[in-house]
């Protein structure tokens, strides 16, 4: 056995393939590290060069629900539509609401609006950033988080799921961890634009309230409202003048970025935890087989 092992250690191919596996556990971990609930937020006031912070602070989830108001109810669900697939564009936008809707849960939150307060608000011309732990990130005009029309409603980030979504990706309920989606951007729209009287902020209503460069399409070519709502927040930023793009922003991950075209089935954090161990057993078993041949 000694001497099969030193064999394989001495061989350069299987030393890099071992090399190759210990690598690719270290990211397969990395990656399983950041993606997961957070429990608390960085708020930041950035100026106009993007870098220098201005203000800032950190408040987690209980300092949120007894300092903040809350949005939401723990009973009421709210939902986000996903993309319309037809060939018909103004049909793309669904006026009339009637598929692919997301439950984002019977959900309670805090307002970016008064997450933006605690570090001196923001002006016209600003931009307000949302962060996902994971880098992936994004960007809302001053109006549409301090004035936003009933059919938008708040956008807020959501600490607690009173209830299970009926359809499509599962949430989780509680408090993170159980609510293993949070904290999560959600939109609480009224439900006047909605037949069946739902709180969705849908398609058109993204037509409707949305600048057109802010504006979500799927693959470039669905609207889809689905694509705002982040999971695993764990940043406020205001960016005076506009977000320009920074250095210590990381490149958009798609981790913590729904799934807009069919429900996510449910996650199992073990098995995610052991997936690079998994691997490297497997690299050095074939190793082992190779070894035990030559």
């Amino acid at each position: 056995m000694k001497n099969l092992w030193l064999s394989l250690l001495t061989n350069r191919r299987d030393t890099s393939v071992l090399l190759f596996a210990f690598l690719l556990c270290t990211a397969l971990l990395a990656v399983s590290a950041s993606a997961a609930p957070t429990a608390g937020l960085r708020v930041a006031l950035y100026a106009p060069d993007g870098t220098t912070v201005l203000n800032e602070t950190s408040v987690s989830i209980p300092w949120m629900e007894q300092n903040l108001p809350v949005q939401g109810d723990g009973v009421t669900h709210y939902y986000h539509q996903g993309p319309v697939f037809v060939d018909d564009k103004e049909g793309q936008w669904d006026p009339e609401e009637t598929t692919n809707f997301k439950d984002m849960g019977a959900v309670k939150g805090t307002a970016v609006m008064d997450l933006c307060d605690l570090v001196g608000g923001s002006a016209p011309g600003d931009e307000v950033m949302v962060k996902a732990i994971d880098g992936y990130h994004v960007e809302f005009p001053r109006e549409n988080i301090y004035n936003p029309a009933p059919r938008q409603g708040n956008i807020s980030i959501c600490w607690y799921n009173g209830e299970e979504s009926s359809v499509g990706e599962r949430q989780g309920t509680g408090y993170p961890p159980s609510y293993n989606v949070g904290m999560r951007l959600v939109f609480f729209a009224e439900n006047s634009t909605n037949s069946a009287g739902k709180h969705v902020f849908g398609n058109q209503d993204m037509r409707a309230v949305m600048p057109a460069e802010t504006i979500h399409l799927f693959d470039d070519l669905y609207p889809s409202t689905s694509g705002y709502t982040v999971k695993w927040v764990d940043e406020v930023r205001v960016y005076q003048g506009g977000y320009q793009g920074s250095s210590d922003i990381l490149p958009k991950s798609y981790e913590s970025k729904m799934d807009e075209t069919y429900p996510a089935p449910p996650t199992s954090a073990c098995a995610g935890a052991f997936l690079p161990f998994i691997a490297l057993g497997f690299m050095c078993g074939v190793l082992f087989i190779r070894g035990c041949r030559t």
